[in-house]
């Protein structure tokens, strides 16, 4: 593989031969995508800048390529009883908890220093789109200032864009991408396709128990990265081995589950829209089956799981409304006094705001939520005088 040794050796050390930087005391905070591990990471800018500007910052795993996806500021956690929605962006996919450094690196490896380098240089390689006669522009889409999905207001929140004050666990955007910089992304992405047949290749010589997910060349620095999931523990240092000597840069390979793969590949989910680890979020929030249950949805497996085989992560999406609003309201199972007789709750449904009830007799009767009280006095819910009232007039 020279044209992987020759095109990194003008790019090698790209981050590390840069001197440091006297960063200013505030800055702008943004949420930064990295488009390899579809991860959201956590940047500053010294400047103000627009969603969907290409920019040249830190991610995971090295100085990568990514795009500013908005304001790390407009984050604004639940408040219950809000009806305020705010969800993904209507106008399609971007190119796509923080997890602890390195801790899925399963293996790595780096070639042997060799005094002896080739001198020829492959000849250069023109983007697709400059073939096709097309131009880079690098004005980002303002389509999002009037999405309804990022903004529940209907327009973009310019206060939230303000310089605050940066401590130094944020690190900072390294530059705008520029055409030369998108250019070189495109070719990575294409040699990555090629890394990770040849890859597969080695695998099944080795005979190991192993999926390859994905691979991705890191844009600030001469490394390949390698995504797998696995079941067992596999022995990766012979495969190792044969892929530092093929590639002749460094080499790593990190396990990933099931969800983290969705996450990274992305498709389409039961409702018809991308998977919301792919396109909204990277944070894989733990879900339950409680949740499932607060919400009154069907318990079949495989109406609420994913393609993944994991419950669907949307199912925490409105947990926290369903269980505030259910604090206010009587549980299911227990029992109501309409006139001289007890009546079993059956049903409690937020949506319709209506209680369903079951009696001795069988006979059914649906009361809306303004019709019951919590008695402080009795310690129980009853049902209000005025309702009462109606329900023997009619």
């Amino acid at each position: 593989m020279k044209k992987d040794r020759n095109f990194h050796s003008a790019h090698d050390g790209e981050a590390q031969a840069k001197k440091p930087t006297q960063r200013p005391e505030y800055g702008y905070i943004y949420l930064v995508k990295n488009p390899s591990s579809n991860e959201l990471s956590v940047c500053a800018s010294e400047k103000p800048l627009a969603r969907g500007v290409h920019v040249i910052a830190p991610s995971r795993y090295g100085l990568d390529y990514g795009m500013v996806v908005g304001s790390a500021m407009a984050m604004k956690g639940y408040e219950p009883g809000s009806t305020e929605c705010q969800g993904a962006c209507l106008h399609g996919e971007a190119i796509d908890e923080v997890y602890g450094v390195d801790e899925d690196l399963v293996a790595s490896g780096e070639p042997e220093v060799s005094a002896s380098s080739d001198a020829a240089q492959d000849p250069v390689v023109v983007p697709p789109y400059v073939a096709a006669g097309l131009d880079f522009d690098e004005t980002p889409d303002d389509a999002c200032a009037q999405c309804e999905g990022c903004c529940s207001s209907g327009k973009a929140n310019k206060e939230d864009d303000v310089p605050v004050k940066i401590s130094g666990d944020v690190d900072w955007i390294d530059r705008l991408a520029g055409k030369d910089d998108y250019a070189r992304y495109r070719e990575l992405t294409e040699m990555e396709g090629e890394a990770l047949v040849l890859c597969r290749e080695k695998v099944q010589i080795h005979g190991l128990d192993m999926k390859l997910v994905s691979a991705h060349y890191l844009f600030g620095e001469a490394k390949i990265i390698f995504f797998f999931t696995a079941a067992n523990r596999v022995d990766f240092r012979d495969l190792v081995k044969d892929l530092v000597a093929v590639f002749r840069i460094r080499i790593e390979l990190r396990q990933i589950g099931v969800r983290d793969e969705s996450r990274v590949l992305g498709g389409l989910a039961v409702c018809g829209r991308d998977f919301c680890c792919h396109a909204i979020t990277d944070k894989l929030n733990p879900v339950s089956i409680k949740m499932a249950k607060e919400q009154n949805l069907s318990l079949n497996s495989t109406k609420i799981s994913g393609p993944c085989g994991r419950l669907l992560c949307c199912l925490s999406y409105e947990y926290d409304f369903y269980f505030e609003e259910k604090r206010n309201l009587p549980q299911e199972g227990s029992k109501l006094k309409i006139q001289h007789e007890l009546m079993k709750i059956t049903e409690v449904n937020i949506l319709s705001r209506k209680i369903s009830l079951t009696g001795p007799d069988g006979r059914h009767l649906t009361i809306p939520f303004s019709a019951v009280y919590h008695n402080d006095e009795n310690s129980r819910w009853e049902v209000t005088r005025e309702y009462l009232d109606e329900f023997l007039t009619n």
